[in-house]
């Protein structure tokens, strides 16, 4: 998001040694989607965020196309989606192509016994039944039905809900998901006529952080493969961060529609937008 947010411990000089209490150093990273152009956050771990304890494995989770080149009308029964227990496991992809994927979850499982990374993509999911919390690294998003919630690529976190009765709709971008350009100011603030505001945003609260050497499975999904992996340490031992890349929510009740007199095109509904890259040679 284009605006600053902290939690936490910090040291007052970015790149400076910082302790705890016990005098031990806290480990620094720089946590960003575009290398050192884009939004960015800089994280402070009790552990080293690099130790694996183990690789088990890797599965193809790549989406199968159903038909190649399609130019049939379809009509896609989205709420007729199979619940399925596993958060990830329920992801069910219907559109894609190069750029995004589209894909319906129904989750029923409360919670997992795993944490999560998409390495390949932004995800975006839209509750459309159910509520619980998005916990993460940097902190707890609550939700509910409405809610967007935006993850950036990289983010570790885990799902859990209230009930066994949800509904997703989820895009995962290959791209970096924002604002659209031009509800923001050259500065990156919200303009006055964009249908919601920084006030509407909710960042993340309540960081957890968790001194914890142990066994913690990790599913992290990269170029179309679920990795499993054992960390050696909670993923959750952030003692504080900031910056500018997080996950936030934003509720569908607060998007305020633009209207006239007459029929408005497609884009006064737009919500968010991919942003594009170059490629660097």
């Amino acid at each position: 998001m284009p605006f600053y947010h902290a939690l936490g411990n910090i040291p007052h000089k970015r790149h400076t040694q910082h302790k705890s209490p016990e005098g031990k150093f806290y480990y620094e990273q720089l946590f960003g989607t575009v290398g050192f152009d884009g939004m960015s956050s800089l994280l402070y771990h009790v552990h080293r965020p690099t130790q694996v304890k183990e690789i088990v494995g890797a599965k193809d989770v790549a989406p199968k196309i159903a038909i190649e080149k399609n130019m049939r009308s379809l009509r896609l029964h989205g709420f007729n989606v199979a619940p399925v227990a596993d958060h990830l496991e329920s992801r069910k992809a219907i559109l894609v192509n190069s750029d995004v994927s589209i894909l319906l979850s129904a989750p029923t499982a409360k919670k997992v016994e795993y944490f999560y990374k998409n390495a390949d993509c932004d995800e975006m999911i839209f509750i459309h039944k159910g509520s619980g919390k998005l916990r993460t690294f940097l902190g707890t998003i609550e939700f509910a039905y409405g809610d967007y919630l935006l993850i950036p690529r990289g983010m570790i976190y885990t799902l859990e809900f209230d009930s066994a009765d949800n509904r997703h709709f989820i895009v995962e971008s290959h791209h970096p998901l924002y604002t659209p350009k031009r509800y923001r100011n050259w500065f990156g603030q919200l303009l006055e006529h964009s249908p919601y505001c920084e006030r509407d945003i909710r960042r993340p609260k309540d960081l957890e952080t968790h001194d914890e050497m142990g066994d913690f499975r990790m599913l992290i999904k990269k170029q179309g493969m679920l990795h499993e992996m054992i960390y050696a340490t909670h993923p959750f031992d952030v003692v504080g961060w900031d910056g500018y890349n997080y996950p936030y929510a934003l509720s569908i009740h607060d998007f305020e529609p633009i209207t006239g007199r007459v029929h408005q095109p497609p884009p006064v509904h737009q919500t968010f937008e991919v942003q594009l890259l170059s490629a660097f040679i």
